[in-house]
């Protein structure tokens, strides 16, 4: 069965194919665009897939969305008329775009796909499954566990804006939804909104934040209260209730009443890029501890409900990796998998694998102990031909090798030396984060390597931490994990003979001086309260990778490196070798290894653009 996945129109467009079961590829549609979390058609990401694929659209078994737009319609219709004379001016808004467009989406995909690749439509299934059917069907299905409980978390599907479900073998089993308006995942980017980040966006810098918060102070007991007493009703078995009233996303054209919430916790929104004060950090660990405490016994409902031995998890929530370690460290289950595309993109991959297993009733056979992902290296790949092409535009000026133990060993003592390097190898990554294939790397012993990467590299929020990339057979060495995190899904802390003493007047300092305090022998990776977030980098799914970190292990006895996404802030990951290059050039980066080729900064002639790229890349 050879299925092609869509996602589109909200937020993270993308597309994916399968073939009998089998991931064959899958991308987001910013990364061919170069528009931060593109919501349009995914035509580039959709015509990647069949090229890589070998198909064309009229040889697939079905081509499947993502979710059900007309129930959705069906939701913001009942919200609009059951709230109503609020909201007038969002629904003016939203309706001639539903009316022209999202209604006759079947059409849409059709008229789109048709100008990729002529096809009968008659010949070839559309077909629809639910939201959170999907993103539960991302997760389940490539994830090495022939049972497990899936918990699915985000803002809002159609209806549903959090679901337990049961998976064994080739079926999946919903067992309890929570519904709109009452989301765990809307209520996280309210709070994304009043402290000054993008919604839908900056969800992750809030989860960033939050640990500069001064725990069990009286401000963070005193937000938590009143977030507990003003906004929200948390049951026992995880379900959540809003009150509607501080809120504006149900019907509204802002995410909260900004006068109440200002009254409540007593200082007004947060203006994006302004200062941020305490104030903010304690409001900021007050909801992450609120959401850890919602998803927590969300999971234990799950393992009621379900009474199995393995968790799955996806949504946009599922990002929360600070929350994904508390739920790891509780040993409710044996082990979790979270899809590394756990947002809208993932939704793609998730229909496509709905449809194989559920809908065509198609055999799951498990077996490998891993997942089947692929090490999420589903993207477009270059070769070394493609990538001196390139070099001739620009007239790039590089060193190439022709062994690759040569070229690593190079690239550690550049790391050593506290260089930043561009690392750009084989099939981009799918999902949010960077795995080793386009990635800046940097040494995570070097004290002033934060600063560095995130001042005049990423050109983004000093306070905001980086991850280690650390060998999977080397991990215990450094952090109190558990198992395996090869999707950088999971928050675990530095262990304690690595740790530094911290001042008794540490939480008294202010975030920019706690900031620079080395609080390790590998400061620049331990978050301000110990923490990190892993990838374990494994042989079988990134070699390449794998060796760099193994020389620079041989060298200086430390098997990690720094590893965060090959961008600028506001910029998508790059795609291809001409993105690299021109995020190399347009920072301050000291190397770029393209494939089998070094570039050295100081080589490279005179950078000169016709506009200022910086204006090019909306902040996030």
């Amino acid at each position: 069965m050879k299925i092609l996945g869509i996602s589109a129109f909200y937020h993270d467009s993308a597309a994916a194919i399968i073939n009998n079961g089998e991931v064959i590829a899958a991308a987001q549609e910013e990364r061919f665009t170069r528009k931060k979390h593109d919501f349009s058609f995914p035509t580039n990401a959709i015509e990647f897939c069949l090229k890589y694929s070998g198909l064309s659209v009229d040889k697939l078994d079905a081509i499947v969305f993502y979710d059900k737009p007309l129930l959705k319609f069906e939701r913001l219709l009942e919200t609009y008329y059951g709230m109503a004379p609020k909201g007038l001016k969002s629904f003016i808004t939203a309706m001639p775009v539903w009316i022209k467009e999202k209604m006759f989406i079947k059409k849409l995909i059709n008229d789109e796909l048709n100008k990729i690749d002529k096809f009968d439509k008659k010949k070839v299934k559309m077909l629809f499954p639910e939201h959170h059917l999907s993103h539960a069907a991302s997760a389940f299905y490539p994830s090495p566990f022939e049972e497990a409980a899936i918990l699915t978390i985000d803002g809002v599907g159609e209806w549903a804006t959090a679901s337990i479900c049961y998976g064994n073998g080739n079926k999946i089993i919903i067992k309890k939804e929570l519904r709109f308006p009452h989301s765990l995942g809307l209520l996280y980017s309210a709070f994304t909104y009043f402290l000054g980040f993008k919604v839908n966006s900056g969800e992750y810098k809030l989860m960033g934040l939050a640990p500069y918060g001064k725990p069990n102070s009286r401000d963070v007991n005193r937000f938590t209260d009143a977030i507990k007493t003003c906004l929200i009703e948390i049951k026992g078995d995880g379900s959540i209730w809003l009150d509607q009233d501080y809120f504006q996303y149900a019907t509204g054209l802002r995410m909260v009443n900004d006068k109440k919430w200002e009254k409540i916790f007593g200082f007004p929104r947060r203006g994006p890029e302004t200062e941020i004060l305490q104030s903010h950090c304690d409001l900021a660990l007050a909801i992450q501890t609120v959401t850890e405490e919602v998803m927590l016994k969300m999971a234990y409902e799950a393992k009621r409900l379900t009474n199995a031995r393995y968790l799955c998890m996806a949504g946009g929530v599922a990002l929360n990796c600070v929350a994904n370690g508390k739920i790891l460290r509780e040993k409710l289950f044996e082990d979790i998998f979270i899809q590394p595309a756990a947002g809208d993109a993932g939704g793609a991959l998730g229909a496509a694998l709905a449809v194989h297993y559920i809908y065509f009733n198609q055999e799951r056979n498990q077996k490998s102990a891993s997942d089947h992902m692929r090490g999420a290296f589903l993207g477009p790949e270059f070769s070394d031909l493609d990538i001196k092409l390139m070099s001739r535009k620009y007239d790039a000026v590089y060193k190439e090798f022709d062994d690759f133990d040569e070229l690593v060993d190079q690239v550690s003592t550049y790391l050593m030396d506290g260089n930043a390097i561009g690392w750009f190898q084989g099939r981009m990554e799918f999902g949010p984060r960077a795995l080793g294939n386009r990635s800046i790397i940097g040494d995570a012993r070097n004290t002033a390597m934060q600063k560095k990467l995130n001042l005049k590299i990423k050109y983004r929020e000093s306070f905001r931490p980086f991850a280690p990339s650390v060998l999977a057979e080397a991990c215990s060495q450094y952090f109190e994990l558990d198992g395996i995190s090869p999707y950088m899904l999971l928050v675990e802390y530095v262990v304690e003979d690595r740790r530094r003493q911290l001042p008794s007047n540490y939480q008294e300092l202010p975030l920019r001086e706690k900031l620079y305090f080395g609080r390790s022998d590998i400061p620049a990776i331990t978050h301000i309260d110990f923490s990190a977030r892993i990838q374990t980098v494994h042989r079988e799914t990134n070699e390449r990778f794998w060796k760099l970190i193994n020389m620079f292990q041989q060298k200086t006895g430390y098997g990690l490196i720094i590893n965060t996404s090959f961008n600028v802030r506001g910029e998508p990951i790059v795609c291809t070798p001409e993105d690299a290059y021109k995020c190399f050039m347009r920072t301050e980066m000291d190397y770029l290894v393209l494939g089998d080729l070094i570039f050295h900064k100081k080589d490279q002639p005179e950078w000169i653009e016709q506009k200022n790229w910086k204006e090019e890349f909306v902040l996030d």
